[in-house]
């Protein structure tokens, strides 16, 4: 009987995930890192070939060494071309597998199924996953989830008899989801929580009085080094890639302390958007001067839940091991090195928030142990929960359909998004608004007068609007001179030589952007009978 009703959970949890998330199928892509993953990626765009698998297993292009997101966007791009709707659909169909072992690694290790469907449920179905299910260039969230949470069903199985084989499977489903996105970096000391709850390896190894070694504390401990090496490795890379491609911010843009102020913020801001998922943002900007108050409140809430979850880590200990998991692998993510320009993001949730689902998992039942208040209170009140939470992915799905939405979006519900002005902007004219498209980037311009991206984009809008070349070349200037090694700054500003027929110049920009990789003022130089040698 047990198995039936697992059964008809999944295929619930499959419905139910794909009317939340359906709606994608029929959005497009966004012009964010979605043209360097997929649309603009000649790699990509050649399928799966001998020279772009070589590509993929070599490149630290976009931040990471990623070489199974790239092999499977090459598939979907052979399989759909510029179709958007195929590419989101696999994203889908990867988040409902990693949903679906999520389910059956807690109902298998915890014994109780509906709250494991709870659990699981409330992780498919919650707002916060749309940005990593939606947004095609996240292909590497739901891949490496996939992988990650396969290989904590395959450690189930590890746990029951220590056999080399499962052991193995168990590493290598490691090893592939590191190779989609290093954020499961912190899975090796995941699965030590594991062994404590709910597999409890841990008490039987501590209290073994036999030399038994396959039960001791030790095995425990040396049997995760395999996959600490993995991970050392995996956050080696990650390090070297996002150094080469200058994504990670000096200590003089962002000292440490406004990074530990603005990390103590976002964990419980985190915690505040799982329980109450409104207002999400594709981009929420960093805030350079961060309240004393907030920073000391946000602290002490930290600091006491920590201290409750320590006091009752026996009596409780499906809180100790989901509040530890939402800490530990929030780490890479909370900005202490950071990559990128946002203060947080929706899709540094997707693995933290399992903790969460892990306390709801083991404390669903021991809040409610008569069968009566779970079918009088319980039952309601989950559906209820998951009702609404599924309603507002769908809704919140609705504004991934273009980039017109998205940041519209974003710009709404943030205060002083840069970004979001910026990327509305180019979407406006990529569909030929170019009056409102500057009004766009000049807002940009306002708020965060030293991002260098946006006086490109003002540059290349003025000369569609046949405003002022030197005013389109003030802008490629200053970006130049904010971004030394921008090369489409320098493309666009030596085009606007060549209009000029100004070749010395227009070839001493042409040849600086090629040595950077974008050659297209060279070529337009020599359409246009400038040879510049």
């Amino acid at each position: 009987m047990k198995k039936k009703y697992a059964c008809l959970i999944i295929i619930l949890l499959i419905v139910g995930t794909f009317a939340a998330f359906g709606r994608i199928a029929g959005n497009n892509f966004i012009n964010l890192d979605d043209h360097a993953y997929i649309t603009e990626n000649y790699h990509i765009k050649s399928g799966i070939t001998l020279q772009s698998a070589k590509w993929a297993f070599t490149s630290l292009d976009v931040f990471y060494w990623q070489p199974l997101t790239w092999l499977s966007h090459m598939l979907d791009w052979s399989l759909f071309g510029a179709n958007a709707s195929g590419h989101h659909l696999v994203s889908l169909l990867l988040h409902i597998g990693a949903v679906i072992f999520l389910f059956l690694f807690l109902n298998k290790t915890t014994n109780n199924l509906w709250p494991s469907a709870f659990a699981a449920a409330f992780f498919a179905l919650h707002p916060l996953r749309v940005e990593s299910v939606a947004w095609a260039a996240e292909r590497k969230d739901v891949l490496s989830m996939f992988f990650g949470m396969a290989c904590l069903y395959a450690y189930a199985f590890y746990a029951e008899s220590s056999k080399l084989s499962r052991y193995l499977l168990c590493l290598i489903l490691f090893a592939l989801a590191l190779m989609s996105k290093p954020m499961m970096v912190t899975l090796p000391f995941v699965l030590m929580l594991l062994d404590y709850w709910p597999l409890k390896r841990w008490p039987g190894a501590l209290n073994d009085p036999t030399e038994n070694r396959s039960n001791s504390a030790g095995k425990l401990i040396l049997e995760k080094f395999p996959f600490l090496l993995l991970a050392v490795a995996s956050s080696i890379v990650t390090f070297l890639g996002q150094n080469k491609t200058g994504a990670v911010a000096s200590l003089e843009y962002l000292p440490f302390f406004t990074r530990a102020a603005n990390a103590i913020i976002s964990y419980t801001a985190y915690l505040e958007k799982i329980f109450w998922p409104v207002n999400l943002a594709v981009f929420y900007p960093y805030d350079l001067s961060l309240s004393l108050w907030k920073v000391l409140i946000s602290g002490i809430i930290l600091v006491l839940i920590t201290l409750a979850v320590f006091y009752y880590m026996k009596k409780l200990p499906f809180l100790f091991v989901g509040w530890l998991w939402y800490l530990v692998t929030l780490i890479p993510l909370i900005g202490l090195v950071q990559a990128g320009l946002q203060s947080m993001a929706d899709r540094h949730t997707y693995l933290p928030s399992i903790g969460i689902a892990f306390i709801l998992a083991g404390g669903i039942p021991f809040l409610w142990g008569k069968e009566d208040s779970r079918k009088k209170i319980l039952l309601p009140a989950a559906i209820t929960i998951l009702i609404i939470m599924a309603l507002l992915t769908w809704k919140q799905c609705g504004y991934w359909k273009n980039g017109s939405e998205l940041f519209s979006h974003a710009a709404l519900v943030t205060k002083d998004n840069y970004l979001a002005h910026n990327s509305l902007g180019v979407a406006l004219f990529e569909k030929g608004r170019m009056e409102e498209a500057v009004d766009h980037y000049n807002k940009a311009i306002s708020i965060a007068p030293l991002f260098p991206y946006v006086y490109n984009n003002r540059g290349v809008a003025y000369i569609k609007l046949g405003r002022s070349q030197q005013s389109a070349i003030d802008d490629f200037n200053q970006a130049i001179n904010l971004k030394p090694d921008y090369a489409d700054a320098y493309n666009n500003r030596g085009i606007v030589y060549f209009d000029q027929d100004n070749v010395q110049m227009g070839c001493r920009d042409a040849r600086k952007a090629c040595s950077m990789g974008a050659c297209l003022a060279l070529k337009s130089a020599e359409a246009r009978g400038y040879y510049c040698r």
